[in-house]
Formats: C-alpha cells, structure tokens, sequence
C-alpha cells in the first residue's frame, strides 16, 4: 500500500495567537514522533509538499463574497460586514496571512486527493479538517471546508459514492449541510451530543432530506463516553453502512478532541478506541483520504495521529531510543513508554447514562435508517 503524509512546515507554524486553543504545531509534533519511530520515508510511505491551491478551487464551494473578504484580510483591513461572515470573532480571529494560510490547507487537502489518483491508497493531511465552515462563513476555528471541496472534486471527477466518516468530537455541520439533500456521499459524524457541545446539533432525527434521506447519519454521544461504548456503536452503525454502501473513496476527519484529557469536550475515549477505529476505517476503505480536524491536546493529538498513521501505513513504531537517559521524547510518553494510553472505563452513573443513551441513538438509527438501505 502506497501512503502519503501531506506536510508543510510553513502550514504547520501558523498562528492562531497565543491564548487561542487550536494549534496547526500539532502537525509537526506528529511528523517528529513518526520520525522517532522510524514510520517515515520507507519506498512505501513518504511525506509530500502541498500544493497551493487556487482561488477557483476555493470557489468550488464558498462564495465569491467571502473569498473577497479572506483577500481583504490579507490586505490587512477590517470591515465590519466581516463579522457577518463570521471573521473577527473569538473562534475565528483576523489573522496575518489568512488567505494564504486557506490556500495552503485547502492546497494540501487537494493535494492528498490528487495522489489517490496516482496511485496511492491512503493519504493523510493533519492541516486540513475544516468541517465547520460555510460556503460563506467562518465558525468552530474553520474558515475554509477543505473536505467540501475535496468531496465536490471527487464528484466532478466521476465518483459517485463516497463516504465521509468525521470522528471529531465536534458535529461536522457544514460538511452536513453541503450534501444534505445528495446520495452519492453518505455523510457520518460520531461526537459529542448537541446537547451539551458545540455546534449544538447533530442529533439522529437528521437523516437527510429528498433524495439524500438516509445518507445523513448522526451518532451522537453523551458526557462520560469510553471506548466501550464508543467502539460498539461505531461496529453497530458505522460499519454495516460502508460494507453495504461500498464507497470508492472515504474521506475522514479523524480530530482527537474525543480523548479524556482533551480541554474543550467531554468525552472519555483514550488513543486505543481512536486507532481501533482508524483501523476499521482503513479497511472500509479502497482509498481513504484523511484529515486531521480538532484535538486541543497538543500532544496527545500528535500521538492519535501517529497511531492513525500507523493504521494507514502498516507500520508499527519501533523505539530505537529506549531505555536511553533523554530517550523519550516529550510529556505524555513517560506515562507508559509508548504511544499508548492505559486503559480506561468510565464507571457509576456516567457510564450507565454513556450506554444507555447510545443504545438508544442506535436503536433509533436501526428502526428509521436501516430499513432505507434493506438492512435488517
């Protein structure tokens, strides 16, 4: 299996500013572990530059109005019609080289599109993700859909299933929204209840709308989610579906902040869920394209994706430097001298409630969706 890691230094040292949580050094840190487990640069797997992608390829999905107002913002003004597109805001501030930044990220996701063309079989892009924003928005730290345009270039390129699987704890909303009403992509978001995180939707009666009904799938999860519960509704659901689908391309957004030691969510999963579910993933998939999406966590995000890249690559990391004085490499490593987590189990009333909720969510996805794809 041929893969390719997508990787930009310059992507990967923006700023978002110093109190803001997302940080793209996630995706050095990354690089810098696959380094140091020897996971890089066999003849099999190897990491690219981007591509710089175009402003037509931007207006594949956004509106020319709000592509004008990246531009602008690169200028170095500020207009406060910005703020209707949701530019200037907390989560998504005005940025030195804004425009350029989107280029980029867009650019690499292109670019990991384009080499499954070529050959390739798996692809990661840890830079790109954006699954919040709209055609002419910014939110959730998104100020471009990268995985839109990448879906609607695969489309004008004769697909016609693709899967999109988002594993962020975040609902991917605008990636909802964009093919709501569409059957040749089956949109799936497993996260954190919109009850109680933001975006403040995703919930299971969403299941689409004309033609696309049934190819919405949402399974939302409560505070206090293990990998328990996480890893038996995904089997239940999720894997059923792309069996029966049969998609000739999966794009993921594989984000980390499902992880219990994450700062802005409330999920309890540790790395071990996340790559038995990577791994599922892969082996769902004829090409994946993956992305890398939310994880404020900043180290252990980079060891989610080391794993995740692992998954892809069929590699498992060998440390050269064990047992050496300075031999581990940073923080959460010590923990148990290796890129795994220690198990763990939510107990007591979290997780009667974790289980008894995805139950239902399951239950109900069984009763409404599954009769639409003659599953029993």
């Amino acid at each position: 299996m041929r893969t390719a890691m997508i990787f930009s230094d310059e992507l990967a040292r923006f700023d978002y500013g110093k109190d803001h949580p997302f940080k793209p050094v996630r995706a050095q840190k990354t690089l810098e572990l696959c380094e140091r487990y020897n996971l890089l640069n066999t003849a099999e797997n190897l990491v690219l530059p981007p591509d710089t992608a175009s402003r037509d390829d931007l207006l594949c999905f956004h509106t020319p109005e709000y592509v004008e107002a990246l531009e602008r913002v690169d200028q170095g003004r500020f207009e406060p019609e910005m703020l209707a597109y949701g530019l200037g805001r907390d989560d998504n501030p005005l940025l030195p080289d804004l425009f350029r930044w989107c280029l980029g990220s867009v650019g690499g996701t292109l670019t990991a599109l384009r080499l499954l063309g070529e050959g390739y079989q798996r692809t990661l892009h840890l830079l790109g993700g954006g699954h919040h924003a709209g055609p002419a928005r910014a939110e959730g730290f998104c100020y471009v859909n990268d995985a839109c345009i990448a879906i609607l270039k695969a489309l004008e390129r004769g697909m016609d299933r693709i899967a999109y699987v988002d594993i962020d704890a975040h609902h991917g909303n605008g990636v909802q929204e964009a093919f709501y009403t569409e059957d040749k992509v089956l949109v799936v978001s497993l996260h954190e209840t919109g009850k109680t995180l933001y975006p403040w939707g995703g919930f299971e009666t969403e299941l689409g709308e004309g033609k696309g009904r049934g190819y919405n799938v949402n399974l939302p999860l409560e505070p206090g989610t293990d990998d328990e519960v996480y890893e038996e509704a995904f089997e239940r659901i999720v894997v059923p579906l792309l069996q029966t689908f049969q998609p000739q391309l999966v794009v993921a957004q594989i984000g980390a902040d499902t992880l219990i030691s994450d700062p802005l969510t409330h999920l309890r999963l540790t790395n071990n869920a996340y790559r038995a579910v990577v791994r599922k993933l892969v082996h769902a998939a004829p090409r994946l394209l993956a992305l890398g999406g939310g994880g404020y966590d900043v180290y252990r995000t980079a060891r989610c994706w080391t794993l995740a890249w692992c998954e892809m690559s069929g590699l498992e990391p060998e440390d050269h430097y064990a047992g050496l004085v300075g031999g581990m490499m940073f923080g959460p490593e010590m923990e148990m001298g290796s890129l795994h987590d220690r198990p763990f189990r939510s107990q007591g009333e979290a997780k009667e409630m974790a289980r008894k909720e995805a139950d239902r969510v399951c239950a109900f996805l069984e009763e409404h969706l599954f009769p639409l794809w003659s599953l029993g």
